[in-house]
């Protein structure tokens, strides 16, 4: 068990002997700014103290007494009632050791307990390339799957393809349009058609491989126009998301739902719960705290979108995963409550479902928001992006924030080989330890003991990297993938500040030039897991900052 989770359980041991029951998720241990006041701080004694009827500082000076733990050297209380924990420079130092011992495995969490979690994110309709919005929840997504993974469960990554519907209609449509087109005949574009493009560039492979085959009766062969046209974007969906380090497990069709039968098996189960109004079929959500009820049919007799999505997160259900993630447009917003509401109707249990907002992305560059793609004159791609800023920019920003908080992506800094660019900073500080380790390899074995690594620059890199599994398990429990670029950030700033404040090769003081190369080593190894984590590479060699 880690130290800190040890702390946790002596102190809520402790407090009970003074009638006072809390948690161990109540107790916050911080590490210290200062490491004269000890390597972490928890100020539970300032907050239960008045419910005993006792001053803070005086249950602190109790708790400090009578505390004792391996791994701790001392406890000290501390006005107003603070406890600085202070650990022994072994259980520290152990850190080492078990961070290169472990290598790309430090880190690996039990806490999951391999339990299944399905991780639902872009699934964009296949009527176009993906923008940027489907970009941010694809990085979103795909660092999430992969902290869960890292913290113990067993993932499954899921695409909901919408090849069925008004939409996919539109798209058969669009494309059978610029196919005549390529023969000379005119047709009127449909009102919702798509003028992308990609679709004209669909068009054309079409037409290579079927010739004039759909000229004479083209509105017969409208299915074959919308299977084409939604494969072939499909198609590239994946190719390009697979270039931005984002594959998914599972792709399931919501036409296949439909063929399967499905939709109708999950309206006949939801009756009891609706109701007839003006032609149309309603569900009775505002019960489970909906705004309004949902009509789940049309008075035409057509299926709303609600319906066939009920019918596919039953089918999610069915395969018998233990949690589901959801990761829909910040315009979802009013869906979440209808979709929990018909989840528990069908019987099963909503609470396995969470649901993320990911917001709105905006492109800057030169200090001006732009919206169009000088390319194509539409709206700026996913691929657009990448070509622009490359990969690891793109996904670093991204998940650089909340996943519910706006995004202002800044074309300049994502480019920019400084420090002020903080994915250019993580990655140039993994290519300084490289370097560093690179150096010192023919003269400095490494050590792994740490009764040298006594400086503050140094206790705080082995309490960064001892609190790696904190930081993974904090981005889970939040389903928030931005914990881990704060730590990455948090972690090399600390590294560059060991560095410029310690000479780590130095022939006058061999062993202990061993040991911060042991640190260093293991800085290398945490900080390059971490941005593994959020799909962002971590190279051993760049061009220098700028001056």
């Amino acid at each position: 068990m880690d130290i800190q989770e040890q702390i946790k359980e002596k102190l809520v041991e402790l407090l009970k002997k003074h009638q006072i029951e809390v948690t161990k998720e109540e107790i916050i241990l911080s590490p210290s700014d200062n490491r004269s006041h000890g390597d972490y701080a928890s100020n539970i004694a300032l907050r239960k103290a008045k419910a005993v009827g006792k001053k803070p500082i005086d249950l602190a000076q109790e708790i400090a007494d009578d505390f004792s733990l391996n791994g701790v050297e001392k406890v000290e209380a501390k006005m107003p009632g603070f406890l600085n924990f202070f650990l022994r420079a072994d259980e520290l130092g152990s850190i080492i050791k078990k961070v290169v011992t472990e290598g790309e495995h430090y880190g690996d969490l039990t806490y999951g307990q391999n339990k299944k979690v399905n991780i639902e994110y872009v699934s964009a309709n296949p009527t176009g390339y993906l923008h940027l919005g489907h970009a941010r929840g694809a990085a979103i997504g795909d660092s999430l799957s992969r902290l869960y993974k890292k913290a113990g469960f067993e993932v499954t990554r899921e695409y909901y393809v919408n090849d069925a519907g008004n939409q996919i209609t539109n798209l058969g449509k669009s494309l059978m349009v610029r196919y005549l087109e390529l023969f000379g005949v005119e047709r009127e574009f449909p009102e919702d058609g798509y003028h992308g493009q990609e679709i004209v560039t669909i068009a054309a492979k079409l037409k290579s491989e079927i010739q004039d085959a759909y000229l004479a009766n083209p509105d017969e062969h409208l299915e074959d126009f919308k299977n084409y046209g939604s494969k072939e974007l499909l198609e590239q969906i994946k190719k390009d998301l697979h270039e931005f380090r984002v594959d998914h497990d599972v792709y399931t069709s919501e036409k296949a739902i439909k063929a399967r039968g499905s939709v109708e098996e999950v309206l006949k189960k939801l009756e009891p719960y609706c109701y007839q109004e003006d032609g149309a079929l309603f569900l009775n959500t505002t019960k489970n705290g909906d705004d309004k009820d949902r009509v789940l049919v049309k008075s035409d007799g057509s299926y709303t979108y609600l319906l066939p999505d009920i019918a596919y997160h039953a089918d999610k259900y069915q395969r018998g995963y233990d949690y589901f993630i959801d990761l829909f447009g910040a315009d979802h917003h009013g869906y979440i409550t209808r979709l929990k509401a018909s989840i528990s109707d069908l019987g099963y249990d909503s609470e396995k479902l969470t649901v993320s907002l990911v917001q709105m992305v905006r492109l800057f560059k030169d200090g001006q928001e732009f919206k169009m793609s000088k390319r194509t004159g539409n709206a700026i791609s996913m691929k657009e992006l990448i070509e622009e800023v490359g990969v690891d920019a793109a996904r670093y920003f991204f998940v650089s924030r909340s996943n519910n908080s706006h995004l202002d992506f800044d074309i300049n800094l994502a480019k920019k080989l400084g420090s002020e660019n903080p994915v250019y900073y993580a990655q140039y500080t993994h290519a300084r330890l490289c370097g560093i380790l690179n150096n010192g390899a023919a003269f400095f074995p490494l050590n792994y003991n740490s009764d040298r690594l006594t400086s503050d620059s140094e206790k705080n890199l082995l309490l960064l990297i001892k609190d790696f599994g904190k930081n993974i398990l904090a981005g889970v429990e939040e389903n928030e993938p931005y914990k881990m670029t704060n730590y990455i950030h948090s972690l090399a700033k600390s590294i560059n500040e060991f560095y410029t404040k310690n000479r780590v090769l130095d022939d006058r003081d061999v062993e202990l030039s061993n040991q911060r190369l042991g640190l260093v080593k293991a800085c290398e190894i945490v900080l390059k897991n971490a941005l593994s984590l959020i799909g962002v590479s971590a190279p051993e060699r760049m061009v220098s900052l700028e001056k």
